[in-house]
């Protein structure tokens, strides 16, 4: 047994089981009628493509916003479909175009058209319209406000609302009192509408019930077929019954420290970390930081490896997915060249870890229901170190 192999499979794993495309396919496969059909999100091409799969020519229109970079160029393929590429995580020009381009295909879609929306996380910077008197620079000064200081998403959200019509409720606003079906992966606790996006389809105040919510997929998802695919190896994971939601450090010590005293073979935990970002702080997002933290935390220890990553294939800012480490990470990269406890305290987990070749690059999921957690106990000698590879 390669415990990194073992890890990787397992992660791949639980993506698959959270992909937006089949997601959504399922849920959509039966309906009938015309309709246009509206995805935002990281996940966005995605769920597009399951709607296409399920409805086919139903479809009279597709919009699809999305992160630079996540556009699949499978879409290209289906007659009317748009797709804008914007920026996250603070928004542009592009994201504010994309609102416009949304609210006017609103205001002219036809009473015999169903509209579908198709929801994932990442919209909160990749669509808006700005509330009267507002600016962009407040929109993004707030977005890179809660990047630094690790803001819990309600909050932020709420904060968010302030200067959009978009946020809480504001595309149901704009569908006045026509039906719809919204369709979500969640990224957030409890997997509220309200939440999602910025609750870009959640309640919009009034007691109302004209849109039909659904979330397809969630970290729960992705949790349950980690524990099912180390079934087929003969391991025994555990989970917990709530997300992790606090500072990456002591997410990281409680992790490694509940690992050393299972008595399973791994643990599998689902969340999202936060972290406060000096001024200046180097190249890395919350799982690099949290991964460098848990390794730190495992100099001393030989039998562990431990995976942090985020199911949209995006660290932050970076195009790393996350990090893999074990007990030699820090000597691997010390070896290399680098100051490992200068990048811990700077923010700059990235470098150390691509300096340990521990760094997990995925590309776009076509999913994001938040980060996982995973970690394998196994006996001394058996390989480590070998890097982290490339997911297929």
């Amino acid at each position: 047994m390669n415990p990194r192999r073992i890890l990787l499979e397992l992660f791949d794993c639980a993506l698959r089981a959270v992909h937006g495309r089949e997601a959504v396919a399922r849920v959509l496969r039966g309906h009938s009628g015309t309709c246009s059909v509206f995805a935002v999100g990281k996940a966005a091409s995605a769920m597009a493509l399951g709607a296409h799969d399920a409805l086919g020519g139903q479809i009279v229109a597709t919009l699809v916003v999305t992160k630079d970079g996540h556009a699949d160029p499978e879409l290209v393929g289906f007659e009317g479909v748009t797709v804008i590429e914007a920026a996250h995580p603070v928004p542009d020009e592009r994201s504010l175009a994309a609102g416009a381009e949304l609210e006017r295909r609103l205001t002219a879609l036809g009473k015999q058209i169903h509209p579908i929306f198709l929801v994932s996380g990442g919209s909160s910077s990749l669509i808006d319209i700005l509330g009267t008197g507002r600016t962009l620079a407040e929109l993004r000064a707030l977005n890179q406000q809660g990047l630094r200081a690790g803001i819990d998403i309600e909050s932020l959200n709420a904060q968010r609302a302030t200067i959009s019509r978009l946020k809480s409720g504001g595309v149901a606003r704009l569908l006045g009192d026509r039906q719809a079906t919204a369709l979500f992966i969640s990224d957030v606790p409890g997997d509220s509408p309200d939440v999602i996006g910025s609750g870009l389809l959640g309640h919009d105040g009034r007691n109302r019930d004209d849109i039909r919510r659904i979330v397809v997929a969630n970290i729960g998802v992705a949790v349950g077929a980690v524990i099912e695919r180390a079934r087929t190896h003969g391991l025994t994971f555990e989970s917990r019954a709530t997300r992790f939601d606090r500072a990456a450090e002591d997410v990281a010590r409680e992790f490694v420290e509940a690992l050393r005293l299972t008595a399973a073979d791994g643990l599998v935990w689902g969340g999202e970390s936060t972290v406060k970002l000096p001024a200046q702080h180097g190249r890395g997002g919350r799982n690099t930081h949290l991964a460098l933290t848990a390794a730190r935390l495992m100099a001393a220890e030989g039998p562990l490896t431990i995976l942090a990553a985020g199911t949209d294939g995006s660290d932050g800012p970076t195009t790393d997915a996350g990090a893999m480490v074990d007990a030699g990470t820090l000597t691997r990269a010390e070896l290399a060249g680098c100051d490992i406890e200068r990048a811990w305290r700077s923010f700059d987990s990235g470098t150390a870890l691509e300096c340990s070749e521990d760094l997990i690059h995925t590309g776009p999921t076509g999913t994001n229901v938040g980060d996982l957690l995973i970690g394998i106990k196994h006996p001394a000698g058996l390989p480590r170190g070998l890097g982290a590879e490339r997911l297929l």
